[in-house]
């Protein structure tokens, strides 16, 4: 079997989905891998270090396209609403594609991957559980989002994140709130421990708790319960609105004390629930930060613009996405290392298998033989049950 690895064509993407080390190691079971020339350019892997592992380079996307058994991208159609739909007509019938898909996103796009007879698989079902660790590739690419949070915020704050001492006086260290305390939130409270802030965090899961204080913060505990408040994959569950309108007033006078605030809420499918409303956001100091990882799906915050930077009562709202591309190097390594791992065991001497009573395979096929075969999905999009199917994940 041939491994595909085309240049990602997302507008501003630097990432690529396998970068020279993991080769070997696919070689060794039989696959051979070919890369479009300059893949992995932007990501500071050179084509040179592709051949070095083995690799044969590819002038042109097509060509990839027309030799791959197996493609692997990092954005795919529907994860990529730019120019994705351009790789629709270079799939062929029996091809695997591997990727983000963004499959709550949109049935269209992933019907138009299901009409070509492509057998796809999104990695954003991955189950998370221990066997599925080294393959989860939306844990490796929220911890480089929450880290680069914090980075951005402390770039844009006025004042600087450690107390210092200094003969021209003592300077107090800044405030951070993180508000979720999954796999981002949890990396930007370290990042900002590590830049020497004062952080709190709050989720409206108290089972992380302990992972919060570990890590060196705050957990803001607020008078309101959550019903059935994470659910089976350890995901925080959506709450109704009645919910989210007492969580806003309490988290009202947390967020005014607080320099940055790190906002990482997002439901896969739905629009991200408001955290921050704009009375919040009046109530900061000028000069706070707030950095919004959910901007893309709408944002936790009431005034963020997705993809833009916007100051509002003399707050910076930061609303840019795919932070992850902007760390490629090793976002790159990342993902590399969970697709090859998912690769690793797809692939059985040489050939592809889709043993469905595996989870694994089961949660993250989408579409095989032209129809979408994800019972999860098939429930999200009132689609018609299919006949004698295994139980698949369920849409969060």
């Amino acid at each position: 079997m041939i491994v595909g690895v085309p240049r990602e064509s997302y507008p501003g993407e630097r990432r690529v989905s396998l970068v020279p080390a993991a080769i070997p190691s696919l070689k060794k079971t039989g696959l051979e891998v070919v890369v479009e020339a300059g893949a992995g350019k932007e990501a500071g892997y050179l084509d040179g270090e592709y051949t070095d592992k083995g690799a044969k380079i590819l002038p042109t996307r097509n060509d990839v396209f027309q030799a791959a058994d197996v493609l692997i991208q990092v954005l795919s159609h529907g994860s990529n609403d730019k120019t994705g739909k351009n790789d629709v007509p270079l799939f062929r019938r029996g091809q695997v594609l591997i990727g983000f898909l963004r499959p709550y996103g949109s049935l269209e796009t992933i019907e138009d991957i299901a009409a070509k007879g492509v057998t796809s698989f999104s990695v954003e079902l991955m189950p998370r559980t221990t066997r599925a660790q080294s393959m989860d590739a939306l844990s490796s690419m929220a911890t480089i989002s929450g880290y680069k949070a914090v980075i951005l915020a402390a770039d844009t704050l006025p004042r600087l994140f450690p107390m210092m001492t200094t003969a021209a006086g003592t300077l107090t260290p800044g405030r951070v709130l993180v508000i979720g305390a999954g796999v981002s939130g949890l990396q930007a409270i370290a990042t900002a421990r590590r830049l020497g802030a004062v952080v709190s965090a709050y989720d409206l899961r108290p089972i992380v708790k302990e992972q919060v204080q570990s890590l060196g913060g705050r957990f803001v505990e607020l008078p309101i319960e959550a019903k059935d408040a994470q659910d089976a994959g350890g995901y925080a569950r959506a709450q109704d609105e009645a919910f989210y309108k007492r969580q806003r007033e309490l988290l009202g006078k947390v967020v005014a004390e607080n320099d940055v605030v790190i906002t990482t809420a997002v439901i896969p499918g739905k629009k991200s629930p408001v955290l921050v409303t704009k009375e919040m956001v009046s109530g900061m100091a000028p000069g706070s930060v707030i950095v919004d990882l959910a901007a893309e799906r709408g944002g936790n915050c009431e005034l963020s613009r997705g993809g833009e930077t916007v100051i509002e009562h003399g707050v910076t709202i930061i609303g840019v996405y795919n932070l992850a591309s902007t760390v490629p190097y090793h976002a790159s390594q990342m993902y590399s290392r969970n697709v090859t791992s998912y690769l690793l065991h797809l692939v059985k001497d040489g050939k592809l298998n889709l043993n469905t009573e595996d989870e694994i395979i089961r949660e993250t096929l989408v579409a095989k033989d032209c129809e979408i075969v994800n019972v999860g999905l098939r429930q999200f999009y009132s689609l018609p049950a299919i006949a004698a199917q295994t139980p698949g994940r369920s849409p969060q």
